[in-house]
């Protein structure tokens, strides 16, 4: 009996610079080695459109997160930090939780983290934080824009997930974005 093939893709970066914290992604999942759709909506806006949030990984489990971390932030008054710390020790401990397979990045006006199903909340040391397949190359390439050069964080994060399109054949040029204000 053949092993189900698992689906693959996604690129998704946050940038944040100059009060400005952007996130992007691709569109593209594939599933072996066929793309099964171009177009995927990857990131979305929760909490009242406050907190911006982009997943890597299984869709059904990424809503799962996406909805307990808006119920964390509901728990915490809207307190990204605590609430990803919290959601993070219930993907950890939980049985069920513990089985989902995503990443996420979330971030509000004072905060940008990764999250992660081992426990991880990770806050980027230089504005950038990447998941998903494409993430070695968006990552790379938005850290040396950001090092050397004074764009802006949506045409850091642009450049960067195309720069990835380029070399992922996971990824591809079906580009989203959502901006937030930050501190």
């Amino acid at each position: 009996m053949a092993e189900p093939q698992s689906m693959h893709a996604t690129t998704i970066l946050a940038v944040r610079r100059n009060g400005r914290t952007v996130l992007g992604g691709d569109g593209q999942v594939t599933l072996g080695q066929m793309v099964v759709k171009a177009g995927a909506q990857k990131l979305r806006r929760i909490a009242d459109g406050r907190v911006i949030v982009g997943f890597a990984g299984s869709t059904a489990d990424a809503m799962t997160l996406f909805e307990k971390l808006e119920a964390k932030l509901g728990e915490f008054n809207g307190n990204l930090a605590r609430a990803a710390v919290e959601l993070a020790k219930d993907w950890r401990t939980d049985k069920y939780l513990r089985r989902l397979e995503a990443l996420m990045i979330a971030a509000d006006r004072s905060s940008l983290l990764m999250l992660s199903g081992t426990g991880d909340v990770l806050a980027p040391d230089e504005g950038v934080v990447s998941i998903g397949s494409g993430s070695p190359y968006a990552l790379a390439a938005a850290r040396a824009l950001l090092r050397h050069t004074e764009l802006d964080a949506r045409a850091i994060a642009e450049a960067a997930l195309r720069i990835a399109g380029e070399l992922c054949i996971y990824t591809n040029d079906a580009l989203r974005f959502e901006e937030i204000e930050s501190d």
